[in-house]
């Protein structure tokens, strides 16, 4: 006795491994993104908002699937990403500073610590919860 429905079966189990290695993904990378720069806003240091509005995210395809890339235009982000942060919390000196050299919540790496600590459970879950069929 034939089986019924094979080839069925078969052309929906390729239709769904397309779609979690294509469109889900990329779905799910723009969430990632998107969730894990919302824990690193609070900690980026800001003064004249000019480092937090430079914030930019892409998604680009590569040979075995998508890569995402997330950080600041601002031509000093990386300065400020790696500095120590010795002088926050203390008052600018200068005629045209005003308020703090750190705002008070910022912290020195924050984009990594925004992705891998703060921000870390909350991205595991998009994951899960995204690729449930």
């Amino acid at each position: 006795m034939a089986v019924k429905g094979v080839s069925k079966v078969n052309r929906n189990i390729h239709r769904i491994t397309n779609e979690i290695a294509n469109i889900r993904t990329q779905r799910i990378i723009q969430q990632v993104m998107i969730v894990g720069m919302s824990f690193v806003a609070p900690l980026t240091p800001i003064d004249t908002s000019n480092l937090i509005n430079s914030q930019y995210r892409e998604l680009k395809p590569i040979p075995k699937g998508w890569v995402g890339r997330v950080g600041y235009t601002a031509n000093y982000a990386a300065f400020v990403n790696s500095a120590k942060a010795k002088l926050r919390g203390k008052p600018r000196t200068g005629k045209k500073s005003k308020g703090n050299y750190w705002s008070p919540n910022a912290e020195p790496d924050f984009i990594k610590k925004g992705f891998e600590r703060d921000g870390k459970d909350v991205i595991q879950q998009v994951i899960r919860e995204s690729y449930k069929i």
